[in-house]
């Protein structure tokens, strides 16, 4: 038998109260992601781009229809079976790197794989994510001490230290210059072809969404 989809998202709407007016976020979204895929999500602005990522996080819980992330179903789960969701099965990497300052790289990774109950020593495993992520040799240094490429470098480092089965990037290169974007789309497709991550990555770009396996478009909160 075949293994199931790591995401399965089926019929999903997701609908705010804005003032006296509702906005339909999703309307009826439905999709699979296999186990070791790394899929684009392409959409303008107020496609429903980000509030899928953030059911898929746990973020948020939909208005209606189901969503199963790594064969556990999201839509009843208490508020501590979401926070343990986010430390342990899903990663995230946003526009904004959000390092702490004071603290370095080093530092930066380990609170979250501490928070995670993982404790404060790095795998060998994850030596070797750091080395392809070409940062090994800035891990003492504070985030002011870093180019943009190389904080955004740290900041995916710190979303797989406690091993998620998914990452979810919204828009990772949205900071950087078309140099460091290309080395940071580079690095997400060697993580996902060497190291078999799974990769679900926000973005507004064509040339980008060029570098995962497998595009999709949303528009008017549906999956085209």
């Amino acid at each position: 038998m075949s293994e199931s989809p790591i995401i399965e998202v089926r019929d999903l709407y997701k609908t705010y109260r804005a003032g006296d007016v509702d906005v339909h976020a999703l309307q009826g979204a439905n999709l699979d992601v296999e186990r070791g895929e790394f899929v684009s999500v392409i959409g303008a602005s107020g496609s429903g781009k980000s509030t899928l990522f953030n059911i898929l996080g746990a973020l948020t819980a939909p208005t209606s229809g189901s969503v199963r992330v790594a064969g556990r179903s999201l839509v009843h789960l208490s508020n501590s079976d979401r926070t343990e969701l986010r430390k342990k099965t899903v990663g995230f990497v946003f526009q904004k790197y959000n390092l702490l300052p004071t603290l370095s790289a080093e530092d930066n990774i380990r609170i979250v794989q501490y928070i995670g109950n993982r404790g404060t020593k790095f795998s060998p495993e994850f030596h070797e994510i750091l080395a392809v992520l070409g940062i090994t040799d800035r891990m003492k240094h504070k985030p002011r001490a870093l180019s943009g490429g190389q904080q955004q470098r740290v900041a995916i480092a710190r979303a797989l230290v406690n091993r998620p089965a998914i990452l979810l990037a919204d828009e990772p290169t949205g900071n950087l210059d078309s140099q460091n974007s290309k080395a940071v789309l580079e690095l997400l497709r060697r993580l996902n072809q060497q190291l078999g991550q799974t990769i679900l990555m926000i973005t507004h770009d064509q040339e980008a969404a060029a570098y995962a396996g497998r595009a999709i478009h949303m528009r008017d909160g549906r999956i085209l």
